[in-house]
């Protein structure tokens, strides 16, 4: 008899155990196996009354099929409380698939489900462009939850307030000038995603093309001659004090044209592609980037302390630009196309100007 009862227990235990491996197996994993990143967390700043966030999340698929994205959601990480949602038809213009091209400020976007549909193995990045409201406090973290055709994720924790957000001067004087291709969700410089070193680099993410404009255009004249072009041969400033970093100089000009109707003076590379530049390092890891400056304008020299006001060189039509414009933008690294884009303000608009935003800077020269 007690034998039968020893049986009897050993086989309820292999039951048992059976039912709790099949019941695990039936929900491994325990989760929806998509990833979530973001490589360089953001700093709120203002323009025009409101505060934005500009970052990027990466979404990468660990299933063995594939996930489509239907929604995103940003969240105050301390209290839950929703600040942005994404819904699927917006979300088609702003998850980029990896290995796409982006030409100009031409973004193409899907307009199904297409666009939002991870492959097995495959990455999407979402450019993510929150709008705060003001006098709407700023969140000191966020988390996202991502909601998919089958189930839902949250991850990815951020700071809101990465960097100093840096007071700079005027780049530039005089009235009219243009924020081209300035931050926005759809300028080419906000994707401008670069693989150096192993590495991903948004360097551009808050850049400017800044360009004159006068009567609802950039030029008067012969639009194939530089000299013709407002901006052309304005002096670009020094935004703070700091030392010079990087020139570079002796690049020639291009013939104004777009998107192949002009003539480039040089083959585009990582060396020519900024034209002739000058960095100066403002300290505290940041450091102004100038590009595509007039050739022989370039008055100062690697190692030379600058102050704020100060005329670096001139506006010119050198390296990958297609009329003459001064490049600007804000990163932590010297080198020309490496580091992350930092927003700033500027301390006459009194924030960051959004794309194609008209500025008037005062003369002082």
């Amino acid at each position: 008899m007690l034998y039968w009862r020893s049986v009897a227990r050993v086989f309820a235990t292999v039951v048992v155990a059976s039912m709790s491996t099949l019941s695990v197996a039936q929900t491994w994993p325990p989760q929806l196996q998509l990833s979530m990143q973001v490589p360089f967390d953001p700093t709120v700043f203002p323009s025009a009354g409101r505060n934005y966030l500009v970052y990027e999340l990466y979404l990468s698929n660990f299933e063995s099929r594939p996930v489509t994205i239907n929604r995103v959601e940003v969240l105050d990480a301390d209290n839950a409380r929703p600040v942005a949602t994404f819904e699927a038809q917006q979300l088609n213009t702003i998850l980029h698939h990896m290995g796409e091209q982006i030409v100009g400020d031409k973004i193409t976007a899907g307009d199904d489900e297409s666009q939002r549909q991870l492959a097995p193995g495959e990455a999407l990045v979402a450019y993510l462009y929150v709008t705060l409201g003001d006098p709407a406090p700023v969140p000191r973290h966020l988390r996202h939850r991502v909601l998919t055709d089958t189930a839902a994720v949250e991850g990815a924790t951020i700071a809101t307030h990465h960097n100093e957000l840096r007071v700079l001067g005027s780049p530039l004087e005089g009235v009219h000038w243009l924020a081209g291709s300035g931050p926005g969700n759809d300028s080419h410089h906000r994707r401008q995603i670069l693989v150096l070193d192993g590495a991903p680099h948004v360097a551009s993410r808050y850049a400017i093309d800044w360009m004159q404009v006068e009567n609802g255009t950039s030029f008067a004249g012969d639009e194939r001659s530089n000299s013709a072009y407002h901006s052309y041969g304005k002096p670009v400033l020094a935004v703070a004090n700091g030392k010079v970093i990087l020139v570079k100089d002796g690049i020639p000009e291009n013939i104004p044209g777009h998107f192949g109707e002009g003539s480039l003076a040089v083959v585009m590379s990582s060396e020519t592609l900024a034209g002739n530049t000058i960095a100066l390092d403002l300290g505290g890891n940041q450091f102004a980037h100038y590009d595509h400056l007039q050739p022989g304008s370039l008055r100062v020299k690697v190692g030379q302390r600058v102050r704020r006001g100060q005329v670096l060189a001139l506006i010119g039509n050198t390296g990958s630009s297609f009329e003459p414009h001064l490049h600007f933008e804000l990163t932590t690294d010297a080198r020309t196309l490496y580091g992350e884009g930092l927003p700033y303000t500027l301390d006459q608009y009194h924030g960051l100007p959004l794309q194609d935003v008209r500025v008037d800077f005062p003369t002082n020269h």
